[in-house]
């Protein structure tokens, strides 16, 4: 049964609801033989409401239920609509407030008279903050459009702040309550503060924010935000953005919406034609799967919305695959829950936050949830969010995250929190961009993190500010990681161990990293911060998972040598360490520091600053000729013709597919005046 939908049926949504109730029917008059479709002929649809599937949509194994884009026909799903009407300014109280060189360039469009009357409402967002929908983008060709922001050209900086107190690492910082100083004059000249959205990183190079002003002193250069007001509090040399003022609308592409009157300002950034702008207007997922099984969505774009493209929540064995999502204001998939799905060999890019959130299994008994991320493309995603909105968020048991190429984030790429994760044959690079204290590949704070295997990935050429960037980062004390296999090219720390415990680092290929292998030991320190992260936060995360008995005591045996340190009050220091069979070239080694000690690891038959005799470094290349030295250390070929998307196995090291088009200000290293 295929029940085909073209792009003259009416309202989208109503269309798919009618088709899936004919699948419905179907199934209840017992009239439906074999696998049942919905096809999509070529053509663009609009979506305004979100669709839902149930539990009597699910197909079966022998005969899933698909939604699908007709063979070999393009089929898009738009959340947005078409603005048109543009024309030039001539209001003189407008012309007044834009820059001399906007006055000729900026046209306007009145959205409330093209039934645009929704213009979203401003969350707060960021890290820790929760995932909301955006407020309402422009697009233009395809591409998102940066609002109007100051600086233009990087970021600012906070100045100082009222009131110094100190942090949890003994370090000077500002209560948020009290606000912040910012340097010259340029506030002064914003007619409307209203809608003045305010980015930060505020204390720490891994913690931002979005914030409106709550009250602005342009005589003392001062600024306090509306609740909350930020994260932790202010950090004089800390960076800060502007976005959303009139007076700010200076380059092409930029625009600024009056919430007040409806206009859009508009800088094209070429003669405008018909179709040119788009705004985003769906806040619900296009498609939600709620504890449906044997579902396959394919060969459909996602785009111009302001929330996720699919969500997926408990069920069985859907699959998303080659699918695209772009220009979303949210994730282009999240699934929670249930077991056995797949999102496969998608692109998914110019996302307001993450690529994919993929959680299930149950950590209580570590039964795995067997999700796969697989062959996907995920790149210009955290268009918004920034930090901790990952291209591929995992946490649970038992996921595959595998064969992906990703590149151009702000924050990390992979970050997984739980146990049975396999992360394979992945190439990351040029991600770590904006942020510091940053690993390519994340995990962190927790004991109980076990059967984690990080291998065969090709993590090269990544960025990081102030505290710089990790390779794959194994943070606060998490314990238990296998890496295997992985090929690191110009990374700053490669493999970080922050303080944990039974590690196996072996087999990895280090080339001008600095250092290829860090140790710290913080769970030794004395410092109230890191001695309450060990004896409380980390020692209550042991309890819930019931760490003393099985499960985790048959699984996990060497959970019992924290027992004696968990008995006295001195820290746990690093140990069960091994470090064997690498090939380092260039760079540093290693670097063991902060109470950590070289007997705590064990290092056998690594092969450093020697000539491993690889095939063509030059180019990215480090595969062994066959005559290498490294062979005789036991060292075992790593694959890698097999990595990256299987679509096209060995992706250069310079691949881009479209150059970045954040919201904000384009990033940069200079620091101007206000």
């Amino acid at each position: 049964m295929v029940i085909r939908i073209n792009p003259t049926s009416g309202d989208a949504a109503a269309a798919l609801t009618a088709a899936l109730e004919q699948v419905r029917q179907a199934r209840r008059q017992r009239t439906l033989k074999g696998p049942a479709a919905i096809e999509f002929a070529a053509g663009a649809y609009t979506f305004t409401r979100g669709v839902t599937l149930t539990a009597a949509d699910s197909g079966v194994a022998a005969a899933p239920f698909s939604i699908r884009a007709a063979p070999g026909q393009t089929v898009r799903f738009s959340g947005g609509r078409p603005v048109s009407g543009f024309k030039p300014v001539t209001d003189p109280a407008v012309l007044a407030r834009l820059l001399p060189e906007a006055r000729d360039a900026v046209v306007q469009a009145d959205l409330r008279s093209q039934g645009i009357t929704d213009f979203g409402v401003f969350h707060t967002r960021g890290f820790h903050r929760p995932i909301v929908p955006a407020m309402l983008e422009v697009f233009y060709q395809g591409r998102p459009m940066p609002q109007a922001c100051w600086p233009k050209d990087g970021f600012a900086t906070i100045k100082g702040v009222p009131v110094e107190s100190q942090d949890i690492h003994g370090g000077a910082i500002g209560k948020l309550e009290n606000g912040f100083f910012y340097d010259g004059d340029r506030p002064a000249r914003w007619g409307n503060l209203d809608d003045v959205m305010v980015h930060g990183y505020w204390a720490y190079d891994w913690a931002n924010s979005y914030e409106l002003i709550g009250a602005l002193d342009t005589g003392k250069r001062h600024i306090h935000l509306a609740p909350p007001g930020g994260i932790y509090g202010y950090r004089a040399g800390q960076r800060i953005q502007f976005l959303n003022m009139l007076e700010e609308l200076g380059s092409p592409g930029q625009w600024y919406l009056d919430r007040r009157t409806g206009l859009l300002y508009f800088w094209p950034p070429a003669p405008l034609r018909e179709g040119d702008v788009a705004a985003s207007l769906l806040e619900e997922p296009f498609l939600t799967l709620a504890d449906a099984a044997y579902i396959r969505i394919e060969g459909i774009t996602f785009e111009t919305a302001r929330g996720t493209g699919i969500h997926v929540t408990d069920g069985a064995d859907c699959r998303i695959e080659q699918c695209e999502f772009r220009n979303l204001g949210n994730y282009g998939v999240i699934v929670k829950g249930g077991a056995r799905h797949a999102v496969r060999g998608c692109e998914l890019a110019e996302l307001g936050d993450g690529g994919v959130n993929i959680s299930g299994g149950d950590r209580q008994t570590l039964t795995p949830a067997d999700h796969v991320v697989e062959n996907n493309h995920i790149h210009h995603v955290a268009r918004w969010s920034k930090c901790y909105v990952p291209a591929v968020l995992g946490s649970g048991v038992g996921i595959r995250i595998a064969h992906n190429l990703i590149h151009d984030h702000p924050h990390c790429s992979i970050l997984f929190a739980g146990n049975g994760f396999t992360v394979e044959y992945n190439e990351i690079h040029h991600v770590c961009l904006e942020t510091g204290d940053v690993g390519a590949i994340y995990t962190g704070r927790d004991y109980t993190y076990r059967d984690n295997v990080v291998r065969y990935n090709f993590i090269h050429h990544t960025g990081g500010v102030g505290l710089g960037s990790m390779g794959v980062y194994n943070d606060d004390c998490v314990s238990g990681t296998i890496m295997f296999g992985n090929v690191f090219w110009k990374v700053q720390r490669a493999v970080f161990l922050g303080g944990g415990r039974d590690f196996r680092v072996e087999n990895n290929v280090f080339v001008d990293c600095a250092p290829a292998v860090a140790l710290d030991g913080r769970g030794l320190s004395k410092a109230p911060a890191w001695h309450d992260r060990i004896y409380q936060t980390m020692k209550q995360k042991l309890e819930e998972m019931n760490w003393r008995q099985p499960p985790y005591s048959a699984r996990y045996p060497e959970l019992a040598d924290l027992v004696p340190f968990y008995e006295k009050d001195d820290g746990i220091p690093p140990g069960n360490i091994l470090v064997a069979r690498n090939i380092c070239v260039g760079g540093q080694w290693t670097e063991i520091y902060w109470d950590a000690t070289p007997d705590m690891v064990t290092f056998e038959a690594n092969l450093v600053n020697g000539d491993p005799q690889f095939v063509d470094p030059a180019n990215g290349n480090f595969d062994l000729k066959k005559t290498s030295p490294a062979f005789k250390l036991g060292f075992q070929r790593i694959p890698v013709e097999k990595i990256g998307p299987a679509r096209n196995a060995r992706q250069a090291a310079s691949v881009v597919t479209r150059e970045p088009a954040s919201p904000q200000c384009p990033q940069g290293s200079r620091k101007p005046a206000l």
